[in-house]
């Protein structure tokens, strides 16, 4: 039997075809950007008239948060510590801790208690360190894990005069698995700023 070119071509096809179907498929994983980090500086927040100064870093920007939800703060010191690379931002809120049921001591703890864990629904952990620093600073940091709004979230006390919350927030869906290493970066920058917080 002579085989003529079309049927040679035609046996070539049907040989890989046949090969190609031997080869198994292995999915690849879902990639996300790699991100490169700033190196770590910090230059202080020291502005007259503030309870508070403390160190951030320079790759951030502080701006005077004048509205919250809508409506006026509730005291010109709220501020919020802005990442414009990381699309990141720390909200941080100042109460000076009074004698009238809206602002005592306990009541602004349990406030700050109840907004981390209204995160429960979404968080697969939340774990608690104290912070208790030599500048009269004591509170807890929460480290949220899961696909939280705001996973890494603190209060810092004097326990008599003044009370200051930080919550770390992205301009992004809540996605643990793309923001962990943003978020595990900007942590030790939240703990830095916890860790020189001095009031006045």
């Amino acid at each position: 039997m002579k085989l003529t070119g079309n049927t040679i071509w035609l046996l070539l096809l049907l040989a890989f075809t046949f090969a190609a179907c031997e080869q198994s498929y292995t999915p690849k994983p879902r990639g996300y950007f790699q991100i490169n980090f700033p190196k770590r500086e910090y230059r202080v927040f020291d502005v007259p008239g503030y309870p508070y100064t403390f160190e951030y870093p320079v790759y951030a920007n502080i701006v005077k948060d004048s509205l919250f939800f809508g409506q006026k703060t509730e005291n010109p010191y709220w501020i919020n510590v802005e990442f414009p690379s990381m699309n990141g931002k720390i909200y941080m809120s100042y109460k000076e801790i009074g004698k009238n049921d809206k602002n005592n001591f306990q009541q602004l703890v349990n406030d700050a208690f109840k907004m981390t864990y209204k995160h429960t629904y979404k968080a697969e952990y939340i774990d608690e360190k104290t912070i208790h620093t030599p500048f009269n600073v004591s509170g807890e940091f929460y480290d949220v894990g899961g696909n939280a709004a705001s996973a890494k979230q603190f209060y810092a006390t004097d326990s008599t005069v003044h009370f200051l919350r930080g919550a770390l927030y992205f301009d992004a869906a809540p996605n643990a698995d793309s923001l962990a290493p943003v978020q595990q970066f900007l942590k030790e920058d939240m703990w830095h700023l916890v860790e020189t917080l001095k009031w006045r």
